[in-house]
Formats: structure tokens, C-alpha cells, sequence
């Protein structure tokens, strides 16, 4: 049985690599004692893959991937399991079955959306700034910018794959932005939220297509005349999607509750 698995990232674990993170849900995953699938050979191992990988000082609250698994009880029971063997900052929020002719999570992105604000660590703050040269840089022909690669760099019009760009204010609890790991979701409902005001920016993601949101804040920076530094500004991903522009829907739709 295939399922998705939804997970959020948060606190300090932002400074914890994509492979670290992976061999921790391997861990999590017998330590909650379930019934995980293993590939056969010399090596066995967990069949599980992640869907996009999270740049590393980001935090989520939409971060997927896929395992088989031999059998299942129900969600609520798998997603209790699992979260009580959790450290903090890493939390999973949903379990869904999929169907056998669903694309694996890591083919099936396409889109990702974000929030960014200001960080509380650094004595900069343009996020006005930022946000008042947005209707000047989409009203551009093209947006272009320095992408590198492990092999090469080369300018890039991005304006393609910025599906959404706008100002935004989100409800966020003191207890999330200054770093501590209560859920993301949970925050918005508790008694301390507070309007924490920043950019929203839903982009391509993905093998095919993919565009990180430094870029777009770069390109935001340099269209406002401001110098660009990653660390006046906090990144968290609100949610990863699948399906064609205009019709973005969630990866766990894929699948139902159990």
C-alpha cells in the first residue's frame, strides 16, 4: 500500500539538510514501529522518496513524501505513532492512501507557494520596500537573473514561472516566527496570533519547472534599489501542489483518509 505522508518543518530544524532529514523519518519510521515496506537485495531499504527537497534555513508546513508500506491501521493512529517519536520542530499532520496509478510525489510538484518576512535577527527591514516594487517588476517584459547550477550559470527570465506575487499578511504566533516548533497550523488558531506582514509568492516547482524564491526576492531587492542579503529575510513554505496553472491543487488530494 502506497501512502503520502504530510509533515511540517519548523524551529531550529530549518538548519537541518535534506538528507539528514531523510534519514531521520527512516529512524521515526521503525521507531513508531510500522509496517514499512524494504526493497529486496544485499542492501534492503525503506521505500520511501520525498517529494521537493527544502532549501536548507526554510521552514514548512507543506513537505511531503510517498512510502509503501505492508500494512496500514488508520491515519489517526499512523499519524499518533509517528509524532510521538518525533523530535521537535518535525511534525506530521496528514496520511493519505493513494490510488496505484498515482505519480509519485517527487513527478507529480509543480507548484509551490510561499511567505516571506522579515527576520527578527537582522536590523534591516524592506519588506515595504519590497513590496511596493512588485507591480513594477511583473509589469516587465521579462525578469531576468543570474541562475546557477552545480555545472553552470547562465541569465534566466523567471517571470514564466512566477504564477503569483502580491503583498500578504498572515495570522503567525510570537512562538513560530521567534523559532520555537509549535505547529504552524495550530498557531493560527491560537489565542496569541497576530498579523505578521510579508510576500506571498506561488511558483513553479519541480523537475520540470523550478524556481526558487530567492531569486524572486532578489529580483524584487534589485528592482527596488535595495542590496539583496538572504538574512534579512525569513522563508516558510505554506504548501506544495500538484495539477496545471490555475487548477493547483494539494499532493494529499491524491489520496483519501484511512
Amino acid at each position: 500500500m502506497k501512502l503520502r505522508i504530510k509533515y511540517e518543518k519548523t524551529g531550529v530544524l530549518r538548519f537541518i539538510g535534506h538528507l539528514d532529514v531523510m534519514r531521520y523519518f527512516q529512524k521515526a519510521i521503525r521507531r513508531a514501529k510500522l509496517d514499512v515496506a524494504y526493497s529486496k537485495g544485499f542492501s534492503p531499504h525503506q521505500i520511501i522518496s520525498f517529494a521537493a527537497p527544502m532549501p536548507l534555513g526554510m521552514t514548512s508546513s507543506g513537505e511531503y513524501f510517498d512510502g509503501e508500506f505492508e500494512s496500514v491501521t488508520s491515519s489517526s493512529d499512523m499519524i499518533n505513532r509517528l509524532n510521538a517519536v518525533m523530535a521537535e520542530g518535525i511534525r506530521v499532520l496528514d496520511i493519505t492512501l493513494l490510488p496505484d496509478n498515482a505519480k509519485p510525489s517527487m513527478a507529480a510538484v509543480s507548484a509551490s507557494d510561499y511567505f516571506i518576512y522579515k527576520n527578527d535577527e537582522s536590523e534591516n527591514d524592506y519588506i515595504d520596500r519590497l513590496t511596493a516594487s512588485i507591480d513594477a517588476l511583473m509589469s516587465k517584459d521579462g525578469i531576468n537573473v543570474l541562475k546557477k547550477t552545480k555545472t553552470k550559470e547562465e541569465m534566466s527570465d523567471i517571470k514564466p514561472y512566477i504564477y503569483e506575487l502580491k503583498a500578504f499578511e498572515y495570522d503567525m504566533a510570537d512562538e513560530f516566527y521567534n523559532g520555537e516548533t509549535e505547529s504552524f497550523a495550530d498557531n493560527k488558531q491560537s489565542d496569541g496570533i497576530k498579523k505578521k506582514k510579508g510576500i506571498y509568492m506561488l511558483l513553479a516547482s519541480g523537475s520540470k519547472m523550478n524556481l526558487k524564491p530567492d531569486l524572486v526576492i532578489g529580483a524584487l531587492a534589485e528592482n527596488a534599489g535595495i542590496e539583496y542579503s538572504p538574512y534579512d529575510y525569513r522563508v516558510h513554505r505554506l504548501e506544495t501542489y500538484m495539477g496545471e496553472e490555475g487548477a493547483f491543487v494539494p499532493l494529499f488530494t491524491a489520496g483519501n483518509k484511512f
